[in-house]
């Protein structure tokens, strides 16, 4: 019991500190800002400005700014997993 709680705990500590950066480079490729902070135009080259993404498919865009709020919500179904295991083993539910 104490095996799965610990690593349970290593996981979601993991996956917690993660979520920061894994956010910050949806945001570098996804975004719809240049390196300057300007809003991106169709005219500006992908491979100075960080609007690839964003000038080639917006659906894509929307679909990658999903990825943060999925990973979290994976980290709180480890969550839930560890309890509910602990709980499981210690005889309670």
């Amino acid at each position: 019991m104490i095996n799965r709680l610990i690593g349970g705990f290593v996981a979601i500590i993991i996956g917690v500190s993660l979520i920061g950066p894994i956010a910050s480079q949806v945001q570098i490729t996804g975004g719809t800002t240049n390196a300057t902070g300007g809003a991106c135009l169709p005219t500006q080259a992908a491979g100075t400005e960080y609007c690839a993404l964003f000038n080639s498919a917006t659906w894509g865009a929307t679909v990658l700014r999903m990825v943060p709020g999925f990973f979290a919500l994976g980290i709180l179904g480890i969550g839930i997993a560890v309890t509910y295991g602990a709980l499981n083993d210690a005889g309670v539910v």
